[in-house]
């Protein structure tokens, strides 16, 4: 599986014949390979250096020499040639290349049903003044007697990790991946690519 850790940038657009195309610049350079497990068949990719880490953590990360801030477990069928310490670069990727990208989205704090689930809300004329953006009924009364588990309502938005699929790589340039369209998160955000073979 090829797989990087990134951070997003930001969005801009290039221009591929005479087309503009809106990306977004993920920032691969310090990506590296933390940890290789043969006996479990897995490695852990690790991105930038964590402060005050646990002993047991400074133990397990050892032959590194720090203790990444991000981790990411991969399982990986092809084990050789990788060293602990050894860079993964943007060229692991190809220009074109159809990737999955996961990130954690922006969070949005209580929103009520209208921004949540996209509620229609109540009429804006009659005298309901303080309806508009209100949920509306939420049981049948005596039978059940009760809101079903699962009934939408206002509540925590975003905050929550998202993979978009078939996302492509327009371009390359150094440690940087320029994806095609918006990618979840913040600037500065922590994001996984990657190509589930």
């Amino acid at each position: 599986m090829k797989a990087i850790l990134g951070i997003k940038k930001g969005m801009t657009r290039v221009f591929v014949d005479d087309k503009s195309i809106p990306v977004t610049v993920v920032d691969v350079s310090d990506c590296k390979i933390a940890n290789i497990d043969e006996k479990q068949g897995q490695i852990v990719l690790g991105l930038g250096n964590k402060k005050n880490a646990k002993k047991s953590l400074e133990g397990q990360y050892k032959e590194l020499g720090f203790v990444p801030r991000y981790r990411w477990v991969i399982k990986g069928d092809v084990l050789e040639g990788l060293k602990i310490g050894s860079d993964v670069v943007a060229e692991t990727f190809n220009k074109g290349d159809v990737i999955t990208i996961s990130g954690v989205s922006k969070g949005k704090g209580f929103a009520g049903v209208v921004k949540r689930h996209g509620f229609k809300g109540g009429p804006r004329t009659h005298g309901q003044s303080d309806r508009l953006r209100a949920p509306g009924s939420i049981g049948a009364g005596t039978d059940p007697g009760r809101v079903f588990k699962g009934t939408r309502m206002g509540g925590r938005m975003g905050s929550e990790k998202v993979t978009i699929k078939n996302k492509r790589i327009v371009d390359i340039k150094e440690n940087y991946i320029l994806v095609s369209g918006p990618v979840p998160g913040s600037n500065g955000d922590l994001v996984k690519i990657y190509i589930a073979e």
